[in-house]
């Protein structure tokens, strides 16, 4: 199949990002330009003569920009296929002029509806109707017709037309598959937003989630597993690790991912510079401090022996005293995912360590809020719920012991809360100065995951306070906490053995404030 000169462009878009230098290349490659409204007085603006389509279908445009390009002389040219000789005699008989190409983005409903106190008769405008449909038509006539949707397009499109007068078959097949994956996300994203307006509770009544391939991994969580990592549609464009710029290191593995993504979320809550040391997709260190070498050193300190091979997560810039210090001897860092690096700090890190070669570093901008939701899959399903992004206020907590914490105390309870959500149930984190000292995870009973990070504080833990995602269902592990040295408990309470508990604290002078409120990660 011949594949046919592009001598006509439809072009019309709502993002014009790229749009004047794309379309000056095509007016250079002898390519004529229609168009209409917005994008019509865009181009034009930018010295490009431009034909209106309104003026070649002999129909205006109507009802403010809802009826423009929905007309035959529109829809003929763009579908004809030019190896059937009746197609192009038809164009001939009604005046019909061929689109070799297709240029088209969408309204941006998705932006619009994602805008706090958005109505429905806004978001109903950006409905867009006439964009799908060129978009799909073009596709379905791929053999003859290139479609660009995306102005990540429109470079290697131009190089094409440059070189050859026309785009390959190839080409224009790929062209075609992310244009109906765009119009089937744009058809989801309506939909979504209908369910979720015309349900009380806010969940949609079928989910359909949308996700782009970004790179196939070398492996999953093991090298006989394939892996492969996808960015959603509405995923912010900074503050996570899917849309971070790598700035050193080798490829990103499947478990990379998993622990980086955990170290961002891991110092997302705290308002003063954050660091946290993720093993296992768990804080082994977490600290926050007045400047980031400060809570770098800390978090590191935390538990030394997990911290080696670990991966950090920083809420600000990594500046040179930070880097100055994970460069010592001793240590070894797998990646590191920060806001952003200094220069000094870059060039530490990628050529004074051993591991410097090796080192994954993580650029990825300011940190914004995570996803209101939240998904878990399941064997042939998958859960969704509300994310866990609630602060609490201290002004809810309630002092249920006789002996009432210090506001050092309070202040390290507080941090052990914090960092307590952030670790697998059953969870317990022991901290002191704003230092995390010790955690257990993911045990199956309580009286373990105490143990557990007992014995990781060590003999630092005097002074130190303990907190528990869950209420402690058996007094026994109050006698071990007080055994240990912690004279502090935090704990959501809400056990029917509460008293029980209470009494031992007392017994003991251990001071218990209840929350109210639980964090389970399971």
């Amino acid at each position: 199949m011949t594949s046919p000169s592009v001598k006509r462009a439809l072009i019309s878009v709502s993002d014009k990002t790229g749009l004047a230098e794309f379309a000056k290349g095509l007016v250079e490659c002898g390519v004529e330009i229609y168009s209409t409204g917005g994008t019509k007085k865009f181009l034009q603006e930018n010295g490009l003569n431009v034909n209106e389509v309104s003026a070649y279908t002999g129909f205006p445009e109507m009802m403010d920009g809802r009826l423009k390009t929905l007309h035959p002389k529109v829809f003929g040219g763009i579908l004809c296929r030019h190896d059937n000789p009746s197609d192009m005699q038809g164009l001939e008989e009604h005046g019909i002029l061929t689109f070799e190409l297709v240029v088209v983005n969408l309204y941006p409903f998705q932006e619009t509806v994602a805008k706090p106190g958005v109505t429905m008769a806004q978001a109903i405008e950006k409905i867009d109707i006439g964009g799908p449909s060129l978009v799909r038509a073009a596709s379905k006539n791929h053999a003859f017709t290139t479609i660009a949707t995306n102005a990540s397009q429109y470079a290697g499109i131009l190089a094409e037309i440059r070189a050859n007068g026309c785009t390959s078959l190839e080409t224009r097949t790929k062209l075609a598959a992310a244009a109906f994956a765009h119009t089937a996300e744009y058809d989801r994203a309506i939909a979504d937003y209908f369910a979720g307006v015309t349900t009380e509770d806010g969940f949609p009544g079928s989910l359909s989630l949308n996700y782009t391939r970004a790179a196939i991994l070398r492996y999953g969580e093991n090298p006989h597993q394939k892996g492969a990592y996808y960015i959603a549609s509405n995923a912010a464009a900074t503050g996570n690790i899917v849309n971070a710029v790598q700035l050193n290191g080798k490829e990103l593995s499947y478990n990379n991912l998993m622990d980086l993504d955990a170290a961002l979320a891991d110092v997302k809550f705290f308002k003063k510079p954050a660091v946290s040391v993720i093993k296992h997709n768990n804080p082994c260190g977490l600290a926050q401090a007045d400047t980031v070498e400060e809570a770098t050193r800390k978090a590191m300190e935390g538990d030394p022996l997990s911290a080696y091979g670990s991966i950090l997560g920083v809420n600000r810039v990594l500046d040179k005293a930070s880097a100055e210090y994970l460069a010592k001897p001793g240590h070894f860092i797998e990646a590191i995912a920060a806001v952003d690096f200094t220069p000094e700090a870059l060039e530490i890190l990628t050529t004074v360590p051993k591991w410097k070669n090796n080192v994954r570093l993580m650029k990825v901008g300011e940190l914004t809020q995570s996803s209101q939701w939240a998904y878990r899959p399941l064997d042939g399903g998958i859960l969704m719920q509300e994310a866990d992004v609630l602060e609490d206020d201290s002004a809810d907590w309630k002092v249920v012991t006789e002996a009432q914490p210090t506001d050092k105390q309070r202040e390290d309870m507080a941090f052990a809360w914090d960092v307590c959500r952030m670790v697998k149930s059953n969870a317990i984190t022991v901290a002191k100065d704003n230092m995390l000292l010790g955690a257990g995870a993911g045990q199956m009973n309580r009286v373990g995951s105490v143990e557990i990070a007992i014995a990781t504080a060590g003999d630092r833990i005097n002074g130190a306070v303990l907190a528990s995602d869950a209420f402690f269902p058996f007094p026994d592990s109050v006698e071990r906490i007080h055994n240990a040295g912690i004279q502090a408990i935090i704990q959501p309470g809400g056990s029917i053995r509460d008293q029980e508990v209470i009494d031992a604290c007392n017994k003991y002078g251990i001071a218990m404030i209840f929350t109210g409120k639980r964090h389970f990660r399971h």
